[in-house]
């Protein structure tokens, strides 16, 4: 899978995913991230992306101009109909579901903003889906963009080893992952639950079903009663 990154501060793309997990599936050729500098595409001779907004009001505004044109450039290694995602605040709320989604294409590009937001125009021309991470402002998309690179690359087949597997973790099944433990058996005298120790699966997996709901229905009531919903049918 590609991942097209249109941003005025590659580097910081480039760094913040150059380890771990998505490190090694890069190395791999699994995924390819792409983090292309919309600066280089300015006609201005001083590199100048943005402008002050019509109608008055603080801060800057990026102009449509060199997001089109860099747009352009990399559309002609792009499918037809290749999803466009802008991270914003005023975008449906990632999720987990939404990671499996888009882990399905071929290509994805990923529009990060800055200053005050970006020409409502070029949002309209190029954009397919507007995404955000939570109900907060940040100083730019970079962010919100690796999150959604971390997420949808763990959902493409080969990037997670059998030992990192994603299958039973939080939201998988629409609940909270349940508790983990490791060595030592005792620590600070609080001790690993027996039913860990038992060595029965059946056992185990009750037990942790059980702790998921638990879990969720204490900090995520909304996904218990949805998972509850779906599976009292």
């Amino acid at each position: 899978m590609d991942f097209y990154v249109l941003t005025l501060f590659p580097d910081q793309i480039e760094y913040g995913l150059n380890t771990s997990i998505i490190k090694r599936a890069s190395e791999k050729g699994i995924i390819n991230i792409k983090a292309v500098d919309i600066r280089d595409y300015s006609s201005d001779k001083h590199h100048h992306v943005d402008d002050y907004p019509y109608g008055g009001g603080a801060g800057m505004v990026m102009k449509p101009e060199p997001i089109y044109d860099c747009y352009k450039d990399i559309s002609k290694d792009l499918l037809e109909g290749t999803r466009v995602v802008y991270v914003t605040p005023q975008g449906r709320t990632f999720d987990q579901s939404m990671a499996k989604e888009m882990a399905l294409e071929k290509d994805l590009v990923i529009l990060c903003g800055h200053y005050e937001g970006v020409d409502e125009r070029i949002l309209d021309m190029i954009v397919t889906d507007r995404i955000s991470i939570g109900d907060y402002v940040l100083t730019g998309g970079e962010l919100p963009a690796m999150v959604l690179i971390d997420a949808i690359s763990r959902m493409v087949p080969g990037v997670l080893t059998n030992e990192e597997s994603g299958a039973d973790e939080s939201f998988s099944e629409g609940l909270l992952e349940y508790p983990q433990y490791t060595r030592p058996e005792v620590f600070m005298g609080m001790k690993v639950p027996e039913v860990l120790l038992s060595g029965h699966h059946k056992n185990i997996s009750k037990w942790r079903l059980e702790k998921s709901l638990e879990r969720t229905k204490e900090i995520r009531p909304d996904l218990y009663d949805a998972y509850m919903s779906r599976n009292n049918k």
